[in-house]
């Protein structure tokens, strides 16, 4: 099945080198967990049980994690409206409609492919939105899920989750239980952690550059959708000004999920932290909706690409 969205061979491209290294980082990670705790059959299992839970109950943990409920049309006649129309124009199944009960302005999907999908937005970004700007929006949220770009960043990220549990496992272990244990175990246990915390940078830097460039992907492809790529970059402008005034307290909890979001949880002075960002700065993606805005002379119909 092919919608309507705008299809991007550079981001396809993209994926599957992700996919490609990221598959033989697990690999190597995988093979030295074993020849370090001999035991190949606990290794393998544990794996891929996470991986099979993170593939087919992505959606699912995301939404618990958010505090997201599905909601039904009744309920936010709206919200469920913009789906419908934007579902209709893109040519592609109708995404499970979630809402979050957060003051966070956000948006984010999930979802292992178009027809096992979500899409929720806060509470605050419906109250901080105009139609057209909740439309671009949702629009950018469902190119991903088009472009099955949401799914290849979650199987992405089990990498680098698992890797940053065992730093942590092994870590603790060695603290507080490093007095019970011979020497040979705590060689074996500090093994694990470099190796854990080697694979845990590297699909880091391989996910951030997926996953910026997705971003702009997303922004194109949804501008192009709804031939309005002003209200778009409102929306960006609006949603990334209000986040910032959040108490970064408030944020710590959403920063796990920044790779899923529409735009990522930062506070103020998140320098450090927008220099690894998982996406791109707001002026990039508000150039990029600048030039959209030019070549379409923002006057293309709606759902013209």
């Amino acid at each position: 099945m092919h919608s309507r969205f705008r299809s991007d061979r550079r981001l396809t491209v993209r994926m599957t080198v992700t996919l490609f290294l990221l598959g033989l980082l697990y690999v190597a990670f995988v093979a030295a967990l074993i020849a370090l705790l001999k035991s190949w059959v606990l290794v393998v299992v544990i794996a891929a049980a996470l991986l099979g839970a993170q593939y087919w109950f992505s959606d699912r943990i995301a939404l618990y994690a958010m505090r997201g409920r599905v909601v039904e049309r009744d309920e936010y006649p709206e919200l469920h409206g913009v789906v419908d129309r934007l579902c209709a124009v893109a040519d592609m199944p109708k995404p499970v409609v979630a809402v979050s009960d957060m003051e966070m302005p956000n948006a984010f999907a999930t979802g292992r492919n178009p027809d096992n999908a979500v899409v929720c937005v806060t509470t605050g970004l419906l109250r901080r939105l105009e139609p057209a700007e909740l439309e671009g929006v949702l629009a950018h949220e469902l190119s991903h899920v088009a472009h099955k770009d949401v799914a290849v960043i979650t199987v992405a990220s089990f990498l680098g989750v698992i890797a940053g549990l065992i730093v942590r496992f092994a870590f603790y272990s060695q603290v507080f239980g490093g007095g019970r244990r011979d020497q040979n175990t705590a060689v074996i246990f500090m093994g694990v952690m470099g190796v854990s915390a080697a694979v845990y940078a590297i699909s880091f830097l391989l996910i951030r550059a997926l996953s910026r460039y997705r971003e702009l992907a997303a922004d194109r492809a949804a501008a192009l959708l709804t031939g309005r790529p002003s209200a778009l970059a409102s929306a960006l402008t609006k949603v990334t000004g209000d986040i910032a005034r959040i108490p970064t307290k408030d944020l710590r909890t959403a920063q796990a999920f920044n790779a899923f979001y529409f735009t990522p949880a930062l506070g103020r002075g998140s320098d450090v932290a927008r220099l690894f960002s998982t996406h791109p700065s707001l002026e990039q993606r508000l150039e990029q909706l600048g030039r959209i805005s030019a070549e379409l002379g923002d006057a293309a119909a709606p759902g013209k690409a």
